[in-house]
């Protein structure tokens, strides 16, 4: 198996599926090994091409391949989907995977260090808890209006419910139930209040987090994101390929030589996207206090666009000079326009 060139993994569990091909692309093994014997069997094996999907496990795994001097690449599935032949099996998408690898065109995943992943786990952990203090917050309203009791929208009025009990006569057993979801909301908060600090402690750590925070309207909150997805920013091409996989530019439907632009195409990580309309809202709320070539162009665009096409279009500003800043390892600078006479 001297002249392998290129192994494709199909990621499981507890089994792993190899398809090894020469240079040629033909065939030349197909194994299928536990997860204790495919480190045994890489650690042996020479130097070669290793091509995985980026899922579960996969960043470890190019970690300790690549320790073994293999060349690891990651492939998003949705890019070896349409190379997987008739019916589809274990051994058929890992020859999937080396075909889509074989492609001269083909976009690979850049792998995340230990860092990058105990970010990444920390916001989905803090997503959740936020969408489950969304979740108790509306049982609270909703069980409330159901007995004629309707509060205003937010969290600052379910944190005085203990208040708005004692000025209604309601169920002692409505009651009971009320104040455990209260319990359960204040826990939540008091959680997701510990995982923010958290984040800000390892923010401070960062050299890049610290970076990304010079952005106008970037908080701790995005910087820990984008630092952990960004990393050196040089899985891609340019700053419009970020924005492009973040989902921020334009959905394209042309046909016939005629260019047609619809919305912005919403791919990718729906997160970072979210985070940075919200960053380009939080720096438009407070226009009227900021200056440079920056504010001077939202001004503008507010005046012939709507609020939200302008949101989107300098949330796409914002993703693109984050990959400036990480890629070219420099700071926002903040430029005054200049005056001709």
């Amino acid at each position: 198996m001297q002249n392998v060139t290129l192994v494709g993994i199909d990621l499981g569990k507890h089994s792993f599926h190899l398809h090894g091909q020469d240079k040629a692309g033909k065939a030349v093994f197909r194994r299928k090994v536990s997860r204790k014997q495919l480190v045994e069997f890489f650690a042996t094996f020479h130097a070669c091409t290793v091509v995985m999907e980026a899922c579960a496990g996969a960043h470890w795994l190019a970690r300790k391949l690549g320790e073994y001097g293999h060349c690891v690449k990651l492939i998003s599935p949705q890019f070896v989907r349409p190379f997987v032949k008739s019916n589809k099996n274990d051994f058929v998408d890992a020859e999937a995977i080396c075909e889509a690898a074989s492609r001269p065109s083909m976009r690979f995943v850049t792998p995340k260090n230990e860092s990058q992943q105990i970010l990444s786990a920390l916001h989905r952990v803090r997503q959740a808890l936020v969408r489950d203090r969304v979740r108790t917050t509306n049982q609270m309203h909703g069980f409330l209006l159901e007995f004629g009791i309707s509060l205003p929208v937010g969290h600052g009025v379910v944190k005085r419910l203990p208040v708005v009990l004692a000025e209604h006569q309601l169920p002692p057993r409505l009651i009971a139930i009320l104040e455990r979801l209260h319990d359960h909301f204040k826990y939540l908060t008091t959680q997701i209040s510990d995982i923010e600090k958290e984040l800000e402690r390892q923010l401070a750590e960062d050299a890049l987090g610290q970076r990304l925070l010079t952005i106008p309207g970037v908080g701790s909150i995005t910087a820990s994101l984008l630092a952990s997805e960004l990393g050196d920013g040089k899985q891609y091409r340019c700053s419009r390929d970020f924005a492009a996989a973040v989902g921020l530019v334009p959905r394209q439907y042309s046909t016939s030589g005629k260019s047609n632009l619809l919305g912005i195409s919403k791919r990718g990580d729906k997160n970072i996207r979210h985070l940075l309309v919200q960053c380009a809202r939080a720096f438009m709320l407070h226009l009227d206090k900021q200056t440079g070539c920056m504010a001077d162009w939202v001004r503008a665009m507010l005046a012939r666009r709507h609020s939200n096409v302008v949101a989107c279009a300098l949330a796409n500003k914002l993703a693109r000079i984050a990959w400036a800043i990480s890629s070219r390892n420099t700071v926002f600078e903040r430029r005054t326009a200049v005056t001709v006479a």
